[in-house]
């Protein structure tokens, strides 16, 4: 058991290709970590107290009845109160001992005034509180493996729904082709499991996780458009076209599936064309899509991000469920990308200054 302080540097996350199909058993969608983090610190104390630095509170907690309950009805508490309970739960079943911590979590995801970028906080937060309990009551270092089940098991314990994409950036780091364990199988297999050992100890059928690498002299660009529509609203919008509309579903999971798997070949293979048209198709494929549900998934700013990256010959899209938030843009090595950046700046986008971040979750040392 570690005694001393110990801090948990756990990375944000953006999405490449293959949002909405993701939901889908087997669709593949690839995400990547980038380099803004939540902190998580944990050490001894006389008390059970969690601090929220990013909203100045100072809470009391404890464990009881294998709940957590921690002493507030601020809602911003939930998915770190849900993460404690799962993780202290799991440690419960094992017959881990525990003793009171002080635990304290900071985010670095959003802006100084609070803006949400679309990073994915409150996955890397529940990632980042996971692994930090874990670490510092387990005998050994926990599989990453186990980190992200437990979190998984949170987020739609909370959420009722997502495809743990987020999560996976959060856990493994660097650019990941994911596919989903399925929310629906995974709350049926909660409500169906005897204990949260044995869940995570199953075999997440659907689900799998491997690293890629993108060509080094490759060009990542990340433009803010600003603020998102919901995006459980967007998505439940895109999977009622399985009832309404299934052969506009269908074109669009095909279509999703080839530009994925274009974009991996040419990221495979270091061959620009090839990755371009796949960012390419999965844009075309997103738009149409949404068009079909009868929602805007491309707004006039991420379409002069995606249209302003291929004039400067790479490519261009939205990045998770679009409405807002964040376009991703590659370029070739040749092309000035602060140019083009330049040019978003005068249409009203804000360039973000991320790279992907090779580490997942990891202990850190300021």
């Amino acid at each position: 058991m570690v005694d001393k302080p110990l801090t948990i540097k756990t990375p944000g996350k953006l999405m490449i290709a293959g949002e909405f199909a993701v939901l889908v058993p087997y669709q593949r969608i690839v995400v990547m970590a980038v380099n803004r983090f939540v902190y998580t610190t944990i050490q001894s104390s006389q008390d059970n107290m969690l601090s929220l630095e990013n909203f100045n509170l100072e809470l009391e907690w404890d464990y009881v009845n294998q709940k957590i309950h921690i002493h507030s009805d601020d809602k911003r508490k939930t998915f770190v109160e849900n993460a404690m309970t799962t993780v202290y739960t799991y440690l419960w079943e094992n017959d881990i001992p525990v003793t009171p911590v002080h635990i304290s979590v900071r985010s670095e995801l959003n802006d100084a005034s609070g803006l949400k970028y679309g990073l994915g906080s409150s996955a890397a937060v529940v990632t980042s509180v996971i692994y930090a309990i874990l670490k510092k009551f387990l005998p050994t270092d926990p599989p990453l493996s186990l980190i992200f089940k437990l979190a998984s098991i949170t987020h739609v314990r909370t959420q009722g729904n997502g495809s743990g994409a987020d999560v996976a950036a959060s856990t493994y780091g660097g650019v990941l082709a994911y596919t989903s364990f399925q929310a629906e199988w995974l709350k049926k297999a909660i409500e169906t499991t005897g204990s949260i050992t044995e869940l995570v100890h199953k075999d997440w059928i659907y689900w799998s996780v491997k690293p890629i690498h993108l060509p080094e002299n490759v060009q990542v660009c990340i433009g803010w458009t600003g603020t998102p529509a919901s995006t459980s609203k967007l998505v439940s919008h895109v999977l009622a076209l399985r009832e309404s509309n299934p052969a506009a579903f269908e074109a669009f999971i095909k279509r999703s599936d080839m530009a994925v798997m274009m974009f991996l070949q040419g990221a495979k293979t270091g061959h620009f064309p090839e990755l371009f048209r796949g960012i390419k198709m999965n844009r075309q494929a997103l738009v149409d899509v949404g068009h079909a549900a009868d929602t805007i998934i491309e707004t006039p700013l991420l379409s002069a991000l995606s249209d302003m990256a291929e004039q400067y010959g790479g490519a261009g899209k939205s990045s998770g469920a679009g409405a807002g938030d964040c376009g991703i843009a590659f370029l070739p090595p040749e092309i000035n990308a602060e140019e083009m950046e330049q040019k978003w700046k005068k249409q009203g986008i804000k360039p973000l200054a991320l790279t992907i971040s090779h580490d997942g979750s990891v202990v850190w040392e300021p």
